[in-house]
């Protein structure tokens, strides 16, 4: 399939005004200048005066979990139960027949990082994955796991009071936090002994087999970050301060108070995803909610990416979300860049999507008008090469 006649933002370097993209087995096979384009194809499809964005993307979202017009049935979002489970992974409590996703589709939103809740100080592996496709999760997956959640402030608080079990402070929180990560260290080291002593004279027993240590070994090597929600700015600090104490790689999701803190976090080379942007000041840790935090941050040099906390605002209002980030302050440019190649970026599936360029996945929105107008829909949407 070619897609012709059209202008082409690609979000990895120069646009394209009058150009071309082909697609081939679900991928960006090539694309350029009308001048440029192939001739070797059965189809089709002209696109004149439209502009095609690579698609949208959420990097923080809990689609498929609290779903649609349930109650408890539907509700898969927190087992508060422990506050302490790494071991819990989004592919078992997402269904990706929620009609949210169709709805998110519809609207660009071609991929989103969801996941569980807040109830716990650490909720176990959020995952990347497509809003079409099979109606079998695994085969929708970008990657998996994609983060590690930890949540501080109110949440954990809120959940654990009313049963009378840590945590029912902020220090209790990251206290909790702190256990289960350094027990985790000790439990690599030890297996890292085990293996290392392996066939030798001094060999050891093997460590028992621990699920939430086990889980948390990939943050500890670095091969995922830690996602913490937060909202206050000493929560932001706490984040930070546990990030550095065991050398992980983090991301500060929701980052509310972020613009009373900018240049601080600009220090610490802190990225931030900023959402939901769309919502009313619920509790005492958002009285500081603006929609000027994307703004503040892009201004201060922190690197940001814009999320709908859906189902807090619903998965399809992403484009909403970022147009109110414009009217806080900050450039239509970057705003679409914190839900396209930012996001992926921050996300850790940049490989795979959030620009228009050769190899990526064929994950296209068309617009004839401004994308981040609240009155337009998309004129077609491509995921995985597919119209749907």
């Amino acid at each position: 399939m070619i897609l012709y006649n059209a202008h082409i933002v690609t979000m990895a370097g120069e646009n394209i005004k009058n150009g071309f993209i082909e697609i081939r087995d679900g991928k960006i096979y090539s694309l350029g200048g009308m001048e440029n384009m192939p001739k070797q194809t059965d189809e089709y499809t002209d696109l004149d005066g439209k502009t095609v964005y690579p698609g949208f993307i959420d990097i923080h979202s809990h689609i498929g979990v609290w779903e649609d017009g349930l109650g408890f049935e539907g509700d898969d979002g927190n087992e508060e139960t422990d506050p302490a489970t790494p071991h819990l992974r989004a592919v078992d409590m997402i269904n990706p027949m929620d009609r949210c996703f169709t709805e998110a589709a519809k609207a660009g939103i071609t991929s989103v990082i969801s996941g569980m809740g807040s109830a716990n100080a650490i909720g176990g592996t959020f995952l990347a994955m497509k809003t079409a496709g099979s109606k079998n999760v695994d085969k929708r997956i970008i990657k998996n796991p994609i983060a590690m959640k930890f949540a501080l402030g109110e949440n954990p608080k809120s959940v654990y009071k009313d049963k009378d079990t840590a945590p029912i402070t902020r220090m209790a929180t990251a206290a909790i936090i702190r256990e289960n990560l350094y027990k985790a260290k000790r439990y690599l080291s030890d297996m890292e002994e085990y293996q290392r002593l392996q066939g030798t004279d001094d060999e050891v027993d093997m460590p028992d087999y621990d699920a939430k240590c086990e889980a948390l070994i990939p943050l500890l090597k670095k091969e995922i970050p830690a996602h913490f929600h937060c909202h206050r700015a000493d929560d932001i600090f706490t984040a930070i301060r546990i990030s550095k104490e065991f050398d992980i790689n983090y991301v500060l999701i929701h980052c509310t108070e972020g613009h009373l803190i900018a240049e601080e976090l600009k220090e610490e080379n802190a990225v931030a995803v900023v959402g939901p942007v769309l919502c009313d000041r619920s509790k005492p840790e958002l009285r500081n909610h603006t929609i000027e935090t994307a703004s503040a941050l892009y201004k201060a040099g922190v690197k940001i990416a814009i999320c709908n906390d859906h189902p807090v605002v619903p998965q399809q209002y992403l484009p909403l979300s970022a147009a109110l980030t414009v009217r806080g302050g900050l450039t239509e440019e970057e705003a679409l860049k914190a839900i396209t190649i930012n996001a992926a970026e921050i996300g850790g599936i940049a490989d795979r999507v959030g620009s228009i360029a050769v190899g990526k996945d064929a994950d296209l929105v068309v617009f004839d008008s401004d994308p981040l107008s609240a009155v337009n829909e998309p004129c077609m949407v491509i995921i995985d090469g597919k119209i749907i």
